[in-house]
């Protein structure tokens, strides 16, 4: 290759990697944004990735059509579109009324489709359209290798967002800073097309006779190769999040992954990719057996296999995709194909899966998905023993099938111990190597790793979603559980407490968990009346069981706000009393806290407690400037702002202390820590803010529990719809110890 081309291999690698980067800053920039109207729930980013994914086969669509054409008409088109989608910018938000509660799933990708459209399809075209337009030079050799390129760049833009951009820039600077690197693009674009303006003759648009003939059955197999790591990804972020550990900023991680498999899948090397394609079978016997696991909360070890599990799946089948494409000619054919299939996983994963199931039940059937497409390597393919008698063949199988039986049947009985100890670890192998044994026969691989499934905590989720205990929203998923050595129900959101109420009748309307007497909650109720009178007003945003219910007195009047009408209907049925026996006649308001207290008279509320945490999630938009504001406008001037600050790995005392006094309020914190053997209380952190500091001291002065203390520290920057960055308040340390 001479210096002239190689010259040119680096202009469209370059303008690869740049639009690339471009778009996955784009992604998390644009999801931000819409976080004061969006909420944190899981299936929100799921939503997002689902119109990112549509968007995408869209620009590859777009760049299919463009690629028939001579390369200077190509670039004609595809330049001024350019230039007309740069009127959309900076990039912001497009005004959308409010959704009707129950149609997130659809509202969602509208608003996000509205608000980044034109320019993210026309971005994301830019990747085929290059490798395009760079084959089209005879000597240019192989294309292929400059999507592990862009996939790079995309690795490089999603972390770049939490590591550089959200925490040192505001919102509308990381919009400028985006559109200048959108005019960067366009420069870089105009240049590959100049370096190809005369190579129209090498594009043809009928292939010839010697051309790669593609068929009905090669075309599903690119969609099914594309669609199980994309469904894949987005699977292994919710059951993450939900089942296993709710960590901040863990979305960005199975994202990376996915891209990441990319540019180890394309890459010229191969052999990277054929290692990890041996490898695979084995995690998915050993990690993939995990994957119906619902109640292994902290388990660091757990995570750090599930994401292995996701890089080496993905890089096995999008390896077995790339060594199953075609020439050339048919490049934009491929990605069009390959694009369908990632826009079809993430919409079984984000909008089938949320209505058809009560729990993640997607995680597992598309790691099974996974068994019957990555490349089996028959370590000792016995069917070609010299003198093997099929029929013997078949009841050797036979009987390692039902020695695998018999290890899942003796392995569940293990795992349903609290203290399984070194035998679940010898059948889990036991498994493993018969699993290996196999191989050669897809199905029976597959059925190995069904039972591993259901032996390794399958049957207890199986048990619970057959109890009918779950529910399923489009903010998460909810267990009732019911603990008869203690008379308590449990909801748990994920794996975090919820609520709890005692089912004995003469505790009903006893307040447990974060609630209990001492904690912050506890004593500003108390004392609400003394503060404010028989008929103190009081909103709580959060239902959950409706627990804090249990400090109203009558007189008076309380106002829930809740967002999930999933949650509300556990107390309409009957699964939690605290409203209908506790505060009969409570007020709900149904959608997002900040909108509708937003629309609240001014001075309404004496007390308002912010308790509406999605699992481990920090719901930023509820914690900001402007969300205080919105509190405060709903406040009396005497009145207290409650906001529930528990969390296990985010400290929060920095923010509000900044938040505090930049608006001049008093502020105080309550550490709880219950008495041992209260199983119904839970430690808290309560934290409490006041325009009258007197309120503040009547609060601390009215019970003998240990003082309300000073918040810790003080952020830097105050948190704003503009600007809200959760990384400097990570307690890293958390996670190690798990």
């Amino acid at each position: 290759m001479n210096p002239r081309t190689r010259t040119r291999r680096g202009l469209f690698v370059a303008t690869i990697l740049v639009g690339s980067f471009l778009l996955f800053l784009l992604q998390p920039m644009v999801a931000r944004m819409a976080l004061p109207r969006l909420g944190g729930a899981p299936n929100v980013w799921n939503s997002a990735m689902l119109v990112y994914q549509a968007l995408l086969l869209g620009g590859y669509f777009y760049a299919h059509l463009l690629s028939r054409m001579p390369v200077r008409r190509q670039a004609t088109i595809h330049l001024a579109l350019l230039v007309i989608a740069a009127l959309t910018l900076p990039v912001g938000l497009a005004a959308l009324p409010a959704p009707v509660p129950g149609w997130e799933v659809l509202w969602v990708p509208l608003l996000l489709a509205l608000s980044i459209g034109p320019v993210f399809l026309l971005v994301s075209a830019q990747a085929p359209l290059m490798q395009r337009w760079y084959s089209a030079d005879p000597a240019a050799g192989e294309p292929w290798a400059l999507y592990a390129a862009s996939n790079l760049g995309s690795f490089a833009g999603l972390i770049a967002y939490p590591l550089l951009a959200e925490p040192w820039l505001r919102l509308h600077q990381q919009s400028l800073g985006w559109s200048l690197g959108y005019g960067v693009l366009i420069v870089f674009v105009a240049l590959a097309a100049r370096a190809r303006w005369q190579a129209a003759p090498a594009v043809t648009t009928t292939p010839g006779p010697a051309a790669d003939r593609i068929g009905a059955k090669r075309i599903l197999l690119w969609l099914a190769l594309a669609a199980v790591p994309s469904g894949l990804m987005l699977s292994t972020t919710t059951h993450l999040t939900t089942d296993l550990f709710a960590m901040p900023l863990l979305w960005v991680i199975p994202l990376g992954l996915y891209l990441l498999s990319f540019v180890i899948a394309f890459a010229s090397w191969r052999g990277p990719a054929r290692a990890i394609s041996v490898v695979t079978p084995i995690l998915l016997l050993s990690a993939g057996g995990m994957a119906m696991v619902s109640r292994e909360a902290g388990s660091m070890t757990l995570v750090l296999a599930t994401l292995a599990l996701l890089l080496f799946v993905c890089v096995s089948l999008h390896a077995r995709l790339y060594d199953s494409r075609p020439d050339a000619e048919r490049l934009t054919l491929f990605y069009l194909v390959m694009s369908a299939g990632g826009a079809l996983g993430g919409a079984f994963t984000a909008i089938l899966a949320p209505a058809l199931f009560d729990w993640v039940w997607e995680h597992p059937l598309l790691v099974l998905a996974a068994a019957l497409l990555i490349p089996l390597p028959r370590l000792y393919d016995w069917r070609r023993m010299p003198g093997l008698d099929p029929a013997m063949m078949r009841i050797g199988l036979a009987v390692v099938l039902a020695t695998a039986a018999i290890l899942g049947w003796q392995l569940m009985d293990v795992t349903a111990d609290p203290e399984p100890g070194p035998a679940r670890l010898w059948l889990a192998a036991g498994l493993l190597v018969v699993g290996l044994l196999v191989m050669p026969w897809r199905w029976a691989f597959a059925a190995v790793l069904a039972v591993t499934m259901v032996a390794q905590g399958g049957a207890e989720t199986f048990w619970t979603s057959w109890q009918g205990l779950r529910s399923r929203s489009y903010f998460g998923i909810y267990t009732v559980r019911d603990h008869a050595e203690t008379r308590i129900r449990t909801l748990a959101h994920g794996t975090t407490l919820h609520g709890l109420q005692s089912l004995d009748p003469a505790l009903a309307c006893e307040p447990g968990s974060y609630y209990g007497m001492s904690s912050g909650a506890g004593i500003a109720m108390d004392e609400a009346q003394r503060m404010y009178g028989a008929n103190a007003r009081i909103g709580v945003v959060g239902l959950g069981t409706g627990a804090l219910a249990a400090w109203h007195r009558p007189g008076e009047r309380w106002t829930f706000y809740e967002i999930d009408p999933v949650v509300l209907g556990f107390s309409r049925k009957g699964t939690f009393t605290y409203l209908s026996r506790c505060a009969p006649g409570t007020n709900v308001v149904i959608g997002d806290a900040r909108l509708t207290l937003a629309k609240a008279p001014r001075g309404s509320l004496d007390i308002l407690a912010v308790d509406a945490f999605s699992s481990d999630a920090i719901p930023l938009h509820l914690l900001t400037d402007e969300a205080l504001g919105v509190y405060l406008n709903a406040l009396t001037p005497r009145g207290i702002l409650l906001i529930h600050i528990s969390n296990r790995y985010i400290d929060l005392q920095p923010v509000l202390e900044a938040a505090a006094l930049s608006r001049g309020l008093a502020a105080a914190v309550r550490n709880d820590r219950p008495q041992v053997g209260r199983t119904s209380l839970t430690a808290s952190v309560w934290v409490a803010m006041a325009r009258d500091p007197a309120s503040l001291k009547a609060l601390a002065d009215s019970h003998a529990y240990a003082p309300w203390e000073p918040l810790d520290d003080l952020a830097p920057r105050v948190w704003t719809d503009d600007y809200a960055s959760i990384l400097p308040y990570v307690r890293w340390r958390n996670f190690l110890g798990n």
